[in-house]
């Protein structure tokens, strides 16, 4: 055990020991009255009148003390370190005195007035006196040492001086007890101080327990292994409505869960749901979490578990902010912000759902409904727009959601309805025809007075052979035959779209292998001079000849290429091939390639330009751009940029199919253009039309007043020929009258061949004033 000093101990450690001097003040006097007693005993039997004096003494010296002791006891003198230490050096003062007094009895009894019985008494009280030092005295490690030596010394000097060998062993054999009784009262006095440190420790321990327990953010009950609340904090106080945890305590799981269904915050069949896991729980040690949602909207998750010495714990925390979180993340993920329908994806997984329950003979059907021009609102008037009108089609749309209709906004401007019973499969025409009723029409968004005007496809199937993947491209499959109808109506998915589409499919696979792999070739249609009838330049055009069907339109195969993004590859194939042919023709003959309007999208087609005549050879001069109109209405300045990069490299552009657009009288004197070409639908009346003879010739006229070359396309007959050569005057024409399109080598063979119906043109044909 470590030894404790002095100074080591605390103060209020050292406050309790004084008052334990103080302890029992009426054994103070019982003893100096026993002492008195025996005095007279021994002057009675000597007559020795010192004994008598000592009686006297003792009795009086116990008086006082006592009455000493009994003041401080009644006033509560102690109080702190400093009346402590006053009120120690006043007991030990008169304890002293008291000490001495007995240890003189014994000097008196021993050398003085010897009696064999006086000696007797005298040693045997106190040595009696000597036991209680210890037990009394252990807080006052001074007094106990003062005690000791007044009680042994005057022993031991008696016995020495009487001189003879056995009193004098016998007089320093009694030396050993000052020593004997300083330790054991110095051993008591640590084994209680380590007591009394371990008991405050044991109280802050307790205190910190209590506050920890009761400052937690988590309720907290334990249970007996007989089930009931042996502890309990505040929070689970303040659920359960009451002031302190230990209101709770004795009462069973049961009775606390009652008492939430008592105070109308928790209902029957959540308490016995609640009740069951968690008694589950506990009875086999394995950690359960049960979430329970109380009437007042409040959510606790609660976790039972088996604690030490088979008590049981359960613990709750309130959740309501973390399960609002989670159902907002859970409407996110599956709720579309902008109109509140079901997102794709949660609208597949309840579709998939619904169609695997319930009648699988049933009919469910499909529609997928598209805005019409949906882009150009976004254009022109912005998004904030465009997402208030998405925003009313999905408030109209859900008009028609139920429990057995499904809406949802698939993305964009994409919304889909699913019908999971369509009882009259047959009727289902007239079903979306109110729809379409409801949904197309005028609305204001954001002042805007805009007309919602829509496109859809729909499939009906037999639930059990349903795939709703499957049922999402046949309603595609159907939304594009209503575009391609000319939008604002619907179709019923047909088995021959699929097939179509599926036909479709494999053609762009097998498009996109030949433009890889050099599939398509390139054929030129003569441009004839009308003043020589000789070749003297060739539209390139692209063919393809499919290995299995044949020769493709490039009204098939170009659109295609487009809508796989891959026409800008044929572009450059085409450029290639016509300068590297083009090189080997004679120099007065010319090639022109058409440019799509993506290729005027970035400036990579100047590299393209630039590559094609430096790997050729060929000179700029010789080869011709065809540009259309559309690529001009995608971004007029940017492409006028790239057209001047063009000429400033020595390569003439062409406006081609002139007519067919909107505005292109206006290209005329804006574009730095070197050639125009009329498009055939000029051609179609005017040998029977004077009115059609006027406007191409007027056309041709002003095209010419602005330095620009004409050439006028779909020569298809000599009466055509007879009529621009003597009334309109083109420069250059091009054919089906002149033949075919050539292979490279036949432009080549015919590069000095002048037409043989040169010469019949010059009578003039008649023109009728229709």
């Amino acid at each position: 055990m470590n030894r404790v000093k002095p100074e080591q101990v605390p103060a209020d450690v050292y406050v309790q020991f004084v008052r334990s001097l103080y302890d029992n003040v009426h054994m103070i006097l019982i003893g100096a009255f026993c002492h008195a007693i025996v005095a007279i005993m021994s002057y009675l039997k000597t007559g020795a009148h010192a004994y008598l004096w000592m009686a006297f003494l003792m009795a009086a010296m116990g008086a006082w003390r006592f009455v000493s002791m009994r003041r401080v006891v009644k006033t509560s003198a102690i109080r702190d370190y400093e009346s402590a230490k006053r009120c120690e050096a006043d007991y030990i003062l008169k304890g002293s005195i008291q000490g001495l007094t007995l240890g003189t009895f014994c000097f008196i009894a021993i050398y003085l007035y010897p009696d064999p019985y006086a000696e007797l008494a005298a040693v045997a009280v106190t040595m009696g006196s000597m036991v209680t030092v210890a037990g009394r005295n252990y807080g006052s490690p001074r007094m106990v040492a003062i005690f000791s030596l007044t009680f042994v010394s005057p022993i031991a000097v008696g016995l020495l001086m009487r001189g003879d060998m056995q009193n004098v062993v016998l007089g320093l054999l009694i030396i050993p007890f000052f020593f004997i009784i300083s330790g054991t009262a110095k051993g008591v006095r640590e084994v209680l101080f380590s007591a009394v440190i371990g008991h405050r420790r044991a109280d802050q321990i307790a205190q910190r327990f209590d506050r920890a327990l009761n400052t937690m953010s988590s309720g907290l009950i334990m249970l007996s292994p007989e089930g009931r609340v042996v502890v309990a904090n505040a929070e689970a106080a303040r659920l359960m409505s009451v002031k302190k945890g230990d209101k709770l305590l004795g009462r069973t799981l049961r009775g606390l869960l009652m008492r939430g269904v008592a105070g109308g915050i928790l209902s029957l069949n959540d308490s016995r749901y609640a009740e069951t896991q968690l008694t589950r729980a506990l009875r086999e040690g394995k950690d359960r979490k049960v979430l329970i949602r109380f009437s007042n909207g409040r959510y606790f998750e609660f976790s039972a578990r088996e604690g030490h010495d088979e008590l049981g714990v359960i613990t709750f925390d309130e959740v309501t902010a973390r399960i609002e979180a989670e159902e907002r993340i859970r409407f996110m993920a599956r709720y579309d912000s902008l109109t509140g329908l079901a997102n794709r994806a949660y609208f597949h997984e309840m579709v998939s759902d619904a169609v695997s329950t319930g009648d699988q003979s049933r009919s469910v059907a499909l529609a997928v409904f598209d805005l019409d021009d949906f882009k150009s609102v976004n254009d022109t008037l912005g998004h904030p727009v465009g997402d208030g009108l998405i925003y009313a089609v999905a408030e109209r749309l859900n008009r028609f959601a139920g429990e057995d209709v499904k809406v949802s906004r698939f993305g964009g401007d994409e919304f889909m309805i699913f019908f999971n019973d369509v009882k009259e499969p047959d009727t289902f025409g007239l079903l979306l025809d109110d729809i379409f009723a409801s949904l197309n029409g005028d609305v204001d968004v954001a002042g805007h007075a805009l007309r919602i005007q829509s496109s859809a496809g729909a499939v009906l199937a037999t639930a059990r052979d349903a795939d709703v993947d499957a049922m999402i491209v046949k309603a595609d499959l159907a939304l594009y035959k209503a575009k391609e109808n000319g939008k604002n109506g619907w179709r019923l998915f047909e088995a021959v779209m699929d097939q179509a589409f599926r036909n479709r499919q494999v053609m762009k696979a097998d498009l996109r292998h030949a433009v890889e792999t050099g599939g398509l070739r390139v054929v030129y249609q003569p441009i004839v001079s009308m003043e020589t009838m000789r070749i003297v330049s060739c539209e390139a055009l692209c063919r393809w000849d499919h290995p299995e069907i044949g020769p493709i339109s490039p009204s098939v195969f170009i659109p295609l290429a487009e809508e796989m993004g891959i026409v800008s590859e044929i572009s450059t194939f085409m450029l290639n091939a016509a300068t590297t042919e083009c090189v080997k023709w004679p120099t007065q003959i010319c090639v022109s390639v058409n440019l799509s309007a993506k290729d005027f999208r970035n400036d990579d087609i100047i590299a393209k330009v630039s590559r094609a005549l430096d790997v050729s050879g060929l000179a700029p001069q010789r080869l011709e751009i065809e540009v259309t109109e559309t690529a001009l209405l995608d971004d007029k300045s940017q492409t006028r940029t790239y057209i001047e990069k063009l000429k400033r490299m020595g390569v003439r552009i062409a406006l081609d199919d002139f007519g067919t657009g909107y505005s292109s009288l206006s290209y005329l004197h804006t574009l730095p253009l070197d050639k125009v070409k009329i498009d055939r639908s000029f051609l179609v009346d005017v040998t029977r039309s004077k009115r059609s003879l006027e406007l191409l010739s007027g056309i041709v006229s002003l095209s010419r007043l602005l330095g620009l070359t004409v050439t006028i396309e779909g020569v298809e007959t000599f009466e055509q020929l007879k009529v621009l050569s003597h009334d309109v005057k083109p420069e250059l024409v091009q054919g089906f009258l002149f033949g075919s399109a050539l292979t490279a080598s036949g432009i080549e063979a015919m590069s000095n061949t002048t037409w043989p119906f040169a010469s019949q043109i010059s009578t003039k044909p008649a023109v009728s004033t229709a």
